[in-house]
């Protein structure tokens, strides 16, 4: 499975920012993706997950402001970001899963997830 994201960039407090992953070479049926973030000096933390059935859940740090999406064929993840802040600064990852599970893991561990994307930077100013 390759994952691909885009979307990032700077912007200031209070604005908006969309990021794209793109899916591949998975397997059609049940699976959970997700958005992680690595914010400077800390560790990643997981922020919103949907299932293929279209169940989300999303950290309480962006409930709220991001919303979770994919298009119609399930091959692309969206993060709608909205109000952002300068805590919202960080590496931006997309993973997946095949098992739903991973969509319900009450830890919100990265090791929940088997394949990541290489990340896309977002800093808020």
């Amino acid at each position: 499975v390759q994952l691909v994201e885009s979307g990032g960039g700077s912007v200031q407090a209070g604005g908006s920012l969309r990021l794209s992953c793109k899916v591949s070479g998975h397997s059609r049926g049940s699976n959970c993706v997700g958005w992680y973030r690595l914010p400077p000096g800390k560790e990643r933390e997981g922020i919103a997950r949907v299932t293929s059935g279209g169940g989300s859940n999303y950290a309480d740090s962006v409930k709220g402001r991001f919303t979770i999406s994919k298009d119609y064929t399930g091959n692309t993840l969206y993060l709608q970001m909205n109000s952002l802040k300068p805590d919202d600064t960080a590496v931006y990852y997309c993973a997946f899963q095949t098992y739903l599970w991973a969509c319900y893991s009450a830890s919100w561990s990265e090791t929940d997830f088997e394949n990541w994307g290489q990340g896309t930077q977002v800093t808020v100013s």
